[in-house]
């Protein structure tokens, strides 16, 4: 309770009766030291109440910095993967999860159009969905788009992102414009700038035409609920996540549907390996790769990440655009969130 409210309670308690004994000591013959002795009892008492209030320390929100990750990482097996979730599914308590039951991973077979998930989940509360655009021999960016409400909020999302991609590609191509030079590390420079421009290009007619892109959803239902999603063709496993309260604050890595062995990034026939000679310092340079998150055993929870970031580039005029060569999208990553909102209650 703050210093004000016990201030006001404090004077709707003591103020009433301070008055009665003032009249009556108005009446008496020794007034003058009473009323001494009570301005200092009522002076002590607020300064107390006030100091008591004010120096506790505030009450921390206790799901900061708790993140946990659920679903597979770079060099897990993918059967071991569906086993462990599996077994998780069977073991999961039928009361877990507070409220309307507990979260879940449900990763499907194939990448699926916006208007084609209800039929997946039914009327099972979603809260996000994760996706990418299945371009062949392309490591495109995966995402994750709240979603309550099916298919509207995923289409608006989409949307969304068709016009991040349009300003990414203009971005690539300014890069590539503005590499100089004629040298081998030029023009792999140039070449790579080009490629994420047609990539982003792809990727935004692909978001418009609310493309076949979504591969996973977050829901969350109760144990009966979600055993019978489980069942439902064109779902490969659902992954039980009861340890998770908000999620906004985990970090879902479903595996991709053409992953079939080990989780491994897709094969990108554009990422050429750019040469270390020395150059001139008025060469951009591609920014490095981004370094893999520690591979979790699977089925495993992992509590030790710290935040929930963007994986892949998004250019800005006011920043440096990242190389294509920087464009290496984790395969299991799905941390780009397009719209902010906060813990939903589906």
């Amino acid at each position: 309770m703050r210093a004000g409210d016990l201030l006001r309670q404090l004077d709707q308690l003591l103020l009433p009766r301070l008055a009665a004994a003032l009249t009556r000591l108005g009446q008496s013959p020794v007034r003058g030291t009473l009323l001494g002795w009570v301005a200092v009892f009522s002076c002590g008492s607020v300064l107390f109440t006030a100091v008591f209030a004010t120096g506790r320390p505030p009450v921390p929100d206790r799901t900061v910095g708790d993140v946990t990750r659920v679903g597979v990482a770079d060099g897990d097996s993918i059967s071991s993967y569906e086993r462990a979730a599996a077994r998780d599914l069977a073991a999961l308590d039928s009361a877990a999860g507070p409220g309307d039951g507990t979260y879940a991973l449900v990763s499907l077979t194939e990448y699926r159009t916006p208007q084609s998930l209800a039929a997946v989940v039914g009327d099972l509360p979603v809260a996000a969905v994760v996706g990418r655009v299945p371009l062949p021999e392309r490591q495109t960016e995966i995402v994750r788009i709240p979603a309550q409400r099916l298919p509207e909020d995923v289409l608006v999302g989409m949307a969304e992102l068709a016009e991040r991609k349009d300003q990414e590609a203009a971005d690539y191509r300014s890069r590539a414009t503005a590499v100089g030079g004629g040298g081998p590390r030029e023009r792999e420079l140039r070449q790579l700038y080009e490629s994420g421009a047609r990539i982003a290009v792809q990727e935004a007619a692909a978001y418009r035409a609310g493309c076949a892109c979504v591969y996973a959803l977050v829901v969350r239902g109760t144990t009966t609920k979600l055993r019978g999603v489980a069942t439902r063709p064109g779902v490969r496993v659902v992954d039980p996540a009861p340890e998770v309260r908000r999620w906004d604050r985990a970090v879902f890595t479903p595996p991709l549907p053409e992953q079939r062995d080990v989780v491994r990034p897709p094969i990108d026939r554009d990422l050429i390996p750019i040469p270390s000679p020395s150059v001139s310092p008025d060469v951009p340079s591609p920014d490095p790769v981004p370094q893999e998150r520690t591979p979790s055993a699977p089925g495993e929870r992992s509590s030790a990440e710290p935040e929930v970031t963007d994986s892949s580039p998004s250019p800005a005029a006011s920043a440096p655009a990242p190389s294509p060569a920087a464009r290496e999208v984790p395969s299991t990553s799905a941390d780009t969130v397009v719209a902010s909102e906060p813990n939903p209650t589906p």
